[in-house]
């Protein structure tokens, strides 16, 4: 694997051993064990702000023996007009590295090309690749696994974590319904191209009955404020609330990628009754990421 960018052109395998070997390194994370990164200073690019990415990726990265460079757009001359490929060719020639977390999915595939360093995307528009592993970690942990659950994903159904989620059901062969109004739903070829597993539901309770995961995301994603009004307007009856837990398989459970906003996509009282769960996810980010990094320097940690 030289680069991480997306789920959708991961195989099963790498998902899958990516993910044990997070598992792995949460488990031994206050020992002593190798430092892959030893010597390497990895580029963090962030045009986006961020609080779990940035302070995951920082800490793996020191974790694993390495060093961090924080740049924000502008700390880069990319914010005054030059070319994503000369700043790429500049960093590859300095840094062992690059987390980038921006807008257009082509600019991380563009530096990826250019560097010719490993390249992790840490947040586009069009995925968001390294959620959706602690996400899956997650439900190994809470759940034992995905084979055979059926994770609903509510509110809006054609962002980065809903297509990731996509993607991810495809490869790895759980069920996965996206509960979404008309406007807010995925392309139907890009149903189709996920598989049988995937579909889509605007009924919110009838999707969750008998989900073993009910999860939701910001209805308002950054650089969509001005939408923000109309958004809310119609997403409000795809809230996660008790009413639609209710309709849930017993023991499910309730994933958030956060930051959460309360009485929007999800009640204050569902949120709090699944905060461990939800905050066990967020720490995941950590462990998820860490096998990233080492799998791109030296194949992952046994």
């Amino acid at each position: 694997m030289k680069h991480f960018l997306t789920i959708e052109n991961s195989s099963r395998d790498e998902l899958v051993s990516l993910i044990d070997a997070g598992a792995r390194l949460k488990a031994i994370r206050r020992q002593a064990h190798e430092k892959p990164l030893a010597g390497q200073v990895w580029a963090m690019i962030f045009t986006k702000s961020s609080t779990r990415t940035r302070v995951s990726f920082e800490v793996g990265v020191r974790e694993l023996g390495g060093d961090v460079m924080f740049l924000s757009k502008d700390d880069l001359q990319l914010g005054r007009g030059e070319p994503v490929k000369d700043t790429a060719r500049v960093l590859g020639r300095m840094a062992h590295g690059a987390i980038i977390r921006t807008g257009p999915q082509a600019l991380v595939e563009e530096f990826a090309r250019y560097s010719n360093i490993p390249t992790i995307n840490a947040l586009t528009d069009e995925e968001h690749p390294c959620q959706i592993l602690a996400d899956l970690l997650t439900i190994r942990e809470k759940l034992g696994g995905w084979a055979g659950k059926k994770v609903v994903f509510c509110g809006d159904g054609d962002c980065n974590m809903s297509r990731s989620w996509m993607w991810a059901a495809k490869h790895l062969g759980f069920e996965l319904v996206i509960a979404a109004p008309e406007e807010f739903q995925p392309p139907a070829e890009l149903v189709e191209a996920t598989g049988p597993g995937v579909s889509v539901e605007p009924d919110l309770k009838k999707a969750a009955d008998g989900a073993h995961v009910l999860y939701t995301d910001v209805w308002v994603s950054m650089g969509k404020e001005d939408e923000a009004a109309e958004r809310l307007k119609t997403l409000a009856p795809y809230q996660l609330n008790s009413d639609v837990l209710a309709a849930a398989r017993e023991g499910a459970i309730v994933l958030h990628c956060l930051p959460a906003y309360r009485e929007k996509e999800i009640t204050e009282s569902v949120l709090e009754a699944h905060a461990e769960t939800i905050f066990q996810q967020a720490e995941n980010r950590l462990h998820a990421q860490k096998a990233v990094l080492a799998a791109l320097v030296n194949d992952g940690i046994a």
